[in-house]
C-alpha cells in the first residue's frame, strides 16, 4: 500500500488496489463492494456499515468539495489582500494568524482523524486565505515590486501546474509506484531539514543563513526544487484519492481529499510567488 507524501491523506481510507491514470473512474458498484471488504473503511467510518445511508465517494464529490474549499480560500484571500492594501500594518498580523491557525487545524485534522469534518476544512481554507492574501501583498509590494501582475502570474502558474500534473496522472505518463513515493517523501523531508537549518543559521549567525531564501542563484534553485516536489506530490495525492474512490469510501471523505489538495496547492503557490519575487526585486 502506497503512502501519500501529504500527511493529510495518510489517515484517510485507502483502497486495496494501486494503479494510475484512473482518478475518478471508480464505479459505484465496485465501490459498494469494496466498502464492505476494506477493513480500514469499516474502522474509519462505522456508521456507513451500520446504517448503509452514506453512498460511496465519487469524482463529483471530490470536485465539488475541492471547489467549495478553494472558493472559501479565495474569498478570504481577496479580503485579506485589500485589508493589507488599505492598512499595510495589518499584513504581517494577518499572515501570522492565518499561517499558525491553518497549521493548527491541519494538525488537528491529521492526528485527530477529522479530515472529513467540513467545519475544520472550511475553517482551514478561511485561515489560509488570510495568510495567502497577506503574504501575497508582502511579496508583491514590500519584498519586491511585482504588484498585481506578479500575483496573477503566480495564480496562473499554480493552476497550470495543478492541471498539468492531473493530465500526467490520467495519461499514466508517470506511474505512482512505491519507489516514486519514497523518493518524493525523502525529498520533502530533505527540503524541510534544509529550511530548518537555514532558519537556525540565520538566527545564530545573522544574515541570510545558508542563502536558501536570499534571492541569489542558490535561492532560485531551492525554490525550483520545492516547486518540483510540490508538483510531483500532486501525483501521489491524485493516487491516494483514486484509491479511496476504488475502496468505496463514503462521500464525506471528499472533504479530506479537498483538504489534502488544498495543502499542496497553498505550498505550490507560495513557492511560485517567492520565486517570482526574486526576479522583481530592485
Amino acid at each position: 500500500m502506497r503512502e501519500s507524501s501529504n500527511p493529510v491523506f495518510r489517515s484517510l481510507p485507502k483502497g486495496q488496489q494501486g494503479g494510475y491514470a484512473q482518478f475518478g473512474t471508480g464505479a459505484a458498484g465496485y465501490g459498494a463492494q469494496a466498502v464492505h471488504a476494506d477493513p480500514y473503511v469499516t474502522q474509519q467510518y462505522p456508521d456507513q456499515q451500520q446504517t448503509g445511508v452514506s453512498r460511496p465517494l465519487t469524482i463529483d464529490d471530490v470536485v465539488t468539495k475541492t471547489g467549495i474549499t478553494l472558493a472559501v480560500l479565495s474569498a478570504f484571500a481577496v479580503v485579506s489582500y485589500f485589508i493589507a492594501t488599505i492598512n499595510p500594518g495589518f499584513a504581517m498580523m494577518l499572515a501570522m494568524v492565518g499561517a499558525i491557525g491553518g497549521l493548527v487545524l491541519v494538525l488537528v485534522a491529521t492526528f485527530g482523524r477529522k479530515q472529513d469534518n467540513p467545519a475544520i476544512v472550511l475553517s482551514y481554507a478561511g485561515l489560509e486565505g488570510l495568510f495567502l492574501g497577506a503574504i501575497s501583498y508582502l511579496f508583491a509590494n514590500v519584498i519586491s515590486n511585482g504588484g498585481y501582475s506578479m500575483i496573477t502570474q503566480a495564480v496562473i502558474g499554480t493552476l497550470g501546474v495543478f492541471f498539468g500534473m492531473l493530465v500526467v496522472y490520467k495519461t499514466g505518463a508517470i506511474r505512482v509506484t512505491p519507489k516514486f513515493t519514497r523518493m518524493i517523501v525523502a525529498g520533502m523531508f530533505g527540503v524541510l531539514a534544509l529550511m530548518l537549518v537555514n532558519f537556525l543559521a540565520a538566527i545564530i549567525g545573522g544574515g541570510d543563513g545558508l542563502g536558501l531564501r536570499s534571492g541569489g542563484m542558490l535561492a532560485i534553485g531551492f525554490s525550483l526544487l520545492c516547486i518540483g516536489l510540490a508538483a510531483f506530490s500532486f501525483l501521489i495525492d491524485f493516487d491516494a484519492a483514486d484509491q479511496m474512490i476504488r475502496a468505496g469510501a463514503p462521500e464525506k471523505a471528499a472533504w479530506g481529499v479537498a483538504l489534502g489538495l488544498t495543502v499542496t496547492l497553498v505550498w505550490l503557490y507560495v513557492e511560485i510567488l517567492r520565486l517570482l519575487s526574486y526576479f522583481n526585486q530592485d
